[in-house]
């Protein structure tokens, strides 16, 4: 089990580095900047991705959220917005490299806002934080680490925004060969350790999100990559 694991485990690590490096290359050439719609940024984040490792699968929408968009949970489709000078923004994409999933997000600032850049260092930092929490409470449930990660986001001042805090990834398309139950989400109606193999007998893996938001300042930071810790 420890080898099958540990092969697993770099697969999705792979897929993961190639997503950052997407992310950061999209800085380095300036694409994230204002004066575009949100639609706009998506098309050439998806150009770019082409163009560096010749993708065009992703195994679930792709996200790009700027301004008061940024309070909108996954599920939600808010009306496509100009990106502004001094905004907020976040990327939330689930790429596949080779059949193997990524699932990274990210927030931006476009700018000097105070609590905007405070809100993108906290989340940073309370993911690695929650990340910990995780791997040291091998045994916990979905439903208690949800209820963690919301507790999380108080400590920090902010209110947590999503409906689930994480979810399982693996080989494409894992939704199809695993289900949508909600053993697989970080969710408060997960009462089953997240530890425990999935329905196969397979080791599971597992990636952590927050959103975290603040409703009077109408602004939101999204963070989410593979919950490994090197």
């Amino acid at each position: 089990m420890t080898s099958k694991r540990t092969g697993l485990e770099q697969q999705l690590k792979d897929a993961q580095q190639k997503a950052e490096e997407l992310f950061e290359e999209a800085a380095r050439r300036g694409l994230l900047c204002a004066g575009q719609t949100e639609k706009d940024l998506n098309s050439r984040m998806y150009e770019l991705a082409f163009e560096l490792f010749g993708i065009h699968k992703y195994w679930h929408k792709r996200i790009v959220r700027a301004g008061i968009n940024t309070l909108e949970p996954y599920d939600e489709n808010p009306p496509n917005l100009m990106i502004r000078e001094d905004d907020i923004l976040f990327l939330d994409f689930g790429p596949v490299f080779e059949d193997w999933e990524a699932d990274l997000g990210r927030t931006f600032v476009l700018g000097n806002n105070a609590e905007k850049l405070r809100l993108t260092r906290d989340i940073e930092e309370a993911w690695q934080r929650g990340c910990e929490y995780l791997h040291t409470h091998p045994h916990i449930t979905g439903a208690e680490f949800y209820q963690y990660s919301v507790e999380l986001a108080r400590s920090y001042g902010w209110e947590f925004g999503g409906a689930i805090a994480g979810h399982i990834i693996g080989n494409f398309p894992h939704k199809e060969i695993l289900g949508s139950e909600v053993e697989n989400y970080v969710h408060p109606g997960n009462h089953q350790p997240m530890n425990e193999p999935d329905k196969f007998g397979n080791p599971r893996h597992w990636i952590y999100e927050i959103h975290f938001v603040d409703r009077q300042l109408q602004i939101g930071g999204f963070y989410e990559q593979l919950a490994i810790i090197e």
